[in-house]
């Protein structure tokens, strides 16, 4: 996100950017988290509430080091929701919810943010077609919010400790395949790092990326 602005070059570019980008990342992590912790607190659990994680103060829950990568190349993490499955009364089922819950509501927050970019691109804009400076503003800013919230859970779908995805991988797979599965977590990270380095997590964010945009303009389309 904030790197592609670097290398194209043009420090006004890069202002506006960096003040679009700061809040929509600090409100699509805290999203994230809170309903990590909303979900186990449906199925019973409440550590994260007695830590006061369910709360969408970004304080609670932003990881700097995330926080960087969600800046810089628009994917990442926040700190980790604490979850106890014993308090579950499936503890792997439990878990897999859990998890799911939170790229779940970052798709749908990016649903809603390409939403309203849409709504307010068209209809505020003048007899030539463009909008104002300020609804610009607005519209960039919920377009920015939906594409960082959608990189973030269709990263943290990937099957790879501590990402969700090995989560719910780990309640649909055989005990024995689950135990093989961890052993091999330090390879599956290796992997990762690869994927990253040679833009593979950039082709499958940019992918999920343009299926929630055309299912929104789609949606939106339907009003208009």
């Amino acid at each position: 996100m904030l790197l592609n602005s670097i290398m194209n070059g043009g420090i006004r570019g890069l202002i506006v950017t960096l003040l679009l980008t700061l809040p929509a990342i600090v409100l699509c992590l805290s999203v994230h988290e809170t309903c990590h912790g909303l979900a186990a607190y449906a199925l019973g659990d409440r550590t994260a509430a007695s830590q006061g994680r369910l709360t969408l103060d970004p304080m609670a829950h932003i990881d700097p080091m995330g926080f960087l990568c969600m800046l810089f190349l628009g994917f990442g993490w926040a700190r980790p929701v604490p979850v106890n499955c014993a308090n579950f009364k499936n503890r792997r089922t439990g878990m897999a919810i859990v998890a799911a819950a939170g790229p779940a509501s970052n798709f749908v927050l990016g649903f809603i943010g390409y939403f309203v970019y849409f709504a307010v691109t068209y209809f505020t804009a003048d007899f030539t077609g463009v909008p104002g400076l300020f609804t610009w503003v607005i519209g960039q800013f919920f377009r920015y919010l939906a594409s960082l919230s959608i990189g973030l859970g269709a990263f943290n779908l990937l099957p790879v400790y501590p990402l969700d995805g090995s989560r719910i991988v780990d309640a649909f797979l055989p005990l024995r395949w689950s135990m093989k599965l961890r052993e091999y977590q330090s390879v599956l990270l290796l992997g990762l790092v690869a994927l990253m380095w040679f833009g593979g997590t950039s082709i499958l964010i940019g992918t999920v990326n343009q299926w929630v945009f055309r299912a929104a303009y789609g949606l939106f389309t339907l009003f208009v």
